[in-house]
């Protein structure tokens, strides 16, 4: 899996989650339960996706030492959040792996020792009930998952913050990445007006009350 340039990942995570779904049409949000367990956490990195199912977590542990190094884990499982798929050990293997976090839509536990480390967790809850881990159990490493209405693939471009988690396609990511920092000059141009005193109704060209 080839990575983005080191730019383009500091440019996208200076952005963040909100600004690039806006300037990439609204596409790529994943469901908004799915938030940082420290609102500092910030991420973009590649995608390297892991399937697994509900309440079993064997191919989390198979995709620590699958995924590249750079890669950000991003787990399906069924959407279901009534479990603890991740904690203090899975984490810190996947740390000492050079791993750039961990999004699932599941549950996670250990919260509190989580969030001692500097490596970001990105989950749907918190959960203390334990998981699986069947041998028989259907899962992938490396193709796709499907996160609420949107399917991501290995490679894609995740960038994750305390508003939430968007998902560029690898070939939309430059352009996107564009269009934000476009978006963002046209932002700060809107402030200095605000600040002299214009009103968004007119900025924006908004129908006034009847």
């Amino acid at each position: 899996m080839d990575g983005f340039p080191h730019d383009l990942l500091h440019q996208a995570r200076q952005l963040g989650s909100a600004t690039l779904h806006e300037a990439g049409g609204k596409m790529g949000a994943l469901p908004s339960a799915i938030k940082p367990l420290r609102n500092d956490w910030r991420i973009a990195a590649p995608v390297f996706t892991v399937v697994g199912p509900p309440r079993d977590n064997l191919w989390l542990h198979r995709a620590i030492y699958a995924a590249p190094k750079g890669a950000v884990l991003l787990h399906e499982c069924g959407a279901d959040a009534e479990a603890g798929y991740w904690g203090g050990i899975m984490a810190n293997a996947a740390r000492e792996c050079g791993l750039a976090g961990f999004v699932t839509e599941g549950g996670v536990r250990d919260s509190e020792e989580l969030r001692t480390l500097d490596w970001p967790v990105f989950s749907a809850g918190v959960c203390i009930r334990g998981t699986t881990k069947r041998a028989d159990g259907a899962g992938s490493v490396g193709r796709s998952a499907l996160i609420g209405d949107i399917l991501v693939h290995t490679g894609d471009l995740l960038v994750a913050d305390a508003d939430g988690v968007v998902v560029l396609a690898r070939a939309d990511a430059v352009r996107v990445v564009a269009a934000g920092l476009q978006r963002e000059r046209d932002e700060l141009e809107i402030v200095a007006r605000l600040k002299q005193g214009a009103r968004t109704i007119d900025v924006y060209k908004l129908p006034a009350t009847n």
